[in-house]
Formats: C-alpha cells, sequence, structure tokens
C-alpha cells in the first residue's frame, strides 16, 4: 500500500502528517507508525499525525508518539497539523479543531506564525523546585541553572521512570530564565529523548514563570530549534485560560512510501 504524506517542522519538532480525511489510514498499526517516525529506517519524526474529516469542526487531529501509540496533545503538532489545514485549503485565516484534549482554535497570523488556544490550565502543583501541571499532556518544569550544558536525557529520564511517573509517563522541562523570558530544554515521554522543542512543555514552563501578579502576560520562550512566543492571562498561581502558543511551523518536504 502506498502512503502519501508531508513532512512538517516547528522549531524543529518535526512530524510525519497525512491526509486521511478520506479514512484510508485509519487502521494504522503500532508497529507501523513507529517505523514510520524511526529516523534510520522509515521518515523519521517525533510524532505523526492524521488529519481527519469532522462534521462539527474544520478537521480532527490524531497524533501518535514516536513509539507509534496513540498520544495526548502536542502543542507543536497542532500548529503544524494547522499549516497543513492551510495548505490544503481547509481555511486561510483561522480554524477550529477538535484533538484528543478537546476543541482549539487557530489563526493564521501575516509574519507566517500559527497561534493556537490552548486548554485553561485551573490547577498547578507546587512542590519542592518544581511545578506539575497539564496542559493537555502532563509536564514536570524544573528551573536550573546551566541549561546548556544539562544532560537531559539523563536527568529527564531518571525523573520520567521514577516512582512517581514510571507507569503513565511524563513529560519533563528544564527551565533557565533569560534577560527577557526562558530558555526551554525537553525530555518527551514517548519519543524518551530530548527533543529540539515541545510545545505544550513551553506552555508549561511560561505558565510557572509569570510569578507576578494576575493579568495578561507574554513570554518569549528559546528552544533548541527557535523561538517561540506563550500569551494568557493569569488569574491566580494555579489558574491560567486564555493561552496561546504562537510560532513558525513549516513544510518541509512530501513523498509516498510503501507500507
Amino acid at each position: 500500500m502506498q502512503l502519501h504524506f508531508h513532512k512538517y517542522q516547528g522549531t524543529g519538532n518535526d512530524f510525519v502528517i497525512i491526509d486521511n480525511r478520506q479514512g484510508i489510514y485509519n487502521e494504522l498499526s503500532q508497529p507501523t507508525v513507529e517505523k514510520l517516525c524511526d529516523r534510520r529506517f522509515g521518515i523519521g519524526g517525533d510524532g505523526l499525525m492524521l488529519l481527519n474529516g469532522s462534521k462539527d469542526y474544520d478537521f480532527e487531529m490524531i497524533y501518535y508518539n514516536a513509539d507509534g501509540r496513540p498520544g495526548s496533545m502536542c502543542g507543536n503538532g497542532g500548529r503544524c497539523l494547522s499549516a497543513f489545514a492551510k495548505k490544503l485549503g481547509i481555511q486561510q485565516n483561522a480554524a477550529k479543531f477538535i484533538a484528543s484534549d478537546g476543541p482549539h482554535e487557530v489563526v493564521y497570523a501575516e509574519n507566517g506564525w500559527v497561534q493556537l488556544k490552548m486548554q485553561d490550565v485551573d490547577y498547578v502543583e507546587i512542590g519542592p523546585g518544581y511545578f506539575f501541571l497539564d496542559t493537555g499532556s502532563p509536564h514536570f518544569v524544573r528551573y536550573v541553572t546551566g541549561i546548556e550544558e544539562m544532560d537531559v536525557y539523563t536527568e529527564g529520564s531518571n525523573i520520567r521512570y521514577n516512582e512517581r511517573f514510571a507507569e503513565e509517563g511524563t513529560n519533563v522541562n528544564f527551565v533557565q530564565e533569560t534577560d527577557n523570558g526562558i530558555f526551554v530544554r525537553t525530555y518527551e515521554r514517548g519519543v524518551e529523548d530530548e527533543t529540539y522543542s515541545c510545545g505544550t512543555g513551553v506552555t508549561a514552563a511560561s505558565l510557572t514563570f509569570a510569578k507576578g501578579a494576575p493579568g495578561a502576560y507574554t513570554v518569549p520562550v528559546q528552544t533548541l530549534g527557535g523561538p517561540l512566543e506563550v500569551r494568557f492571562t493569569k488569574v491566580d498561581d494555579r489558574t491560567y485560560n486564555n493561552i496561546w502558543l504562537c510560532g513558525p511551523a513549516e513544510w518541509v518536504f512530501e513523498g509516498d512510501i510503501k507500507i
């Protein structure tokens, strides 16, 4: 069976994307998805997404982790899939889609950035030296120094596979404050390695960075793959709404592969 795919990346977080509005690829198996995401024996990607049709929304987002298993919400993935939807002509200025964590809105900015509205956050666990919250996917956040020299794979996997998180898993974010924002590096579950960027991760980190009074915030974020921006309203130290993840989402190439 021949599969036509597109490759997209958002600040180095890269994805295999498939137009599945006809439902041809509903039954992709876990081994098949894992092989398609393999960087040596497949196309290569941090995840795979299907763009499905929807009666109530412009499209539906189905996301698989690089290990081939169904994943939770992926922020950069949602932005890349939205860029793909625009390429298909589904919408041009704004769109609405449904994902595993609920409905999302998208605005296509004039500078080429894709702005994705995330789900509200109504609880943040604040512990000794860490934060834990869900921004569509679970995220452990720890502030550090010397972030560029960190062994993110080792430090991240130690937390992801500790007694608390081993069964369900969590993403692990290391954050360092910069002159005007934050630098974030993320170990992603499902990839089981560091990625160049993680949209739900930088969102989680940005919310914890807002240590001031309630109100509107804009947080510039640097990742290994480039700059992002998170905008939101802080209600209190554990409640945030009107959250937008903003950044580039770029087509890389397309092709066909036999599965």
